[in-house]
């Protein structure tokens, strides 16, 4: 969180590329643009983050140490499709000092999925129920990393978090 805002990547250097959850859709910050808006009605099928400095490298899930850190200093992307037109969309983000639990990432994209299949992805623009599922999210066990964990996890953030006024 910076400023009261919630989103993805670095927004505390000048110069970075991040992406901010607004209660109108994401919106991508970036060096010498006036940025961009995604509005959540444009977003389905769920958004997938992958790890590097090309938006190309759809494989690149990130580099993880014995400690469970995503490595890659690069940044990395929000994937997604959108409809109206359809098309295939990406939004970049530059990495904090620090590197990401690979943990912490995966289960931001297995929220993320969940809120986009329940249809309540505008309960991101609401600053107070992201800070309440963000403190849910990461303060999860560290189990293993499969796909009925991260359900798990996020089924228990979405509990804390309560409803929201999306």
């Amino acid at each position: 969180m910076t400023h009261g805002r919630w989103g993805v990547g670095d927004a505390t250097r000048p110069g970075t590329h991040w992406v901010e959850f607004r209660p109108e859709g994401l919106y991508q910050h970036e060096p010498d643009s006036g940025g961009r808006l995604v509005p959540w009605s444009r977003i389905m099928n769920g958004i997938r983050i992958t790890w590097g400095k090309h938006s190309g490298d759809t494989n690149n899930r990130g580099l993880y140490t014995l400690k469970g850190m995503v490595a890659t200093r690069d940044g990395g992307w929000l994937h997604m499709t959108l409809r109206h037109p359809y098309e295939d969309h990406q939004l970049r983000f530059d990495q904090h000092a620090r590197s990401y639990r690979a943990v912490d990432a995966l289960r931001l994209e297995s929220l993320l999925r969940q809120l986009t299949a329940e249809g309540t992805l505008p309960l991101l623009g609401d600053p107070e129920w992201v800070g309440r599922a963000a403190a849910a999210l990461a303060g999860g066990k560290n189990r293993w990393i499969t796909g009925r964990s991260l359900r798990q996890a996020t089924t228990e953030a979405l509990a804390a978090a309560g409803p929201g006024s999306p």
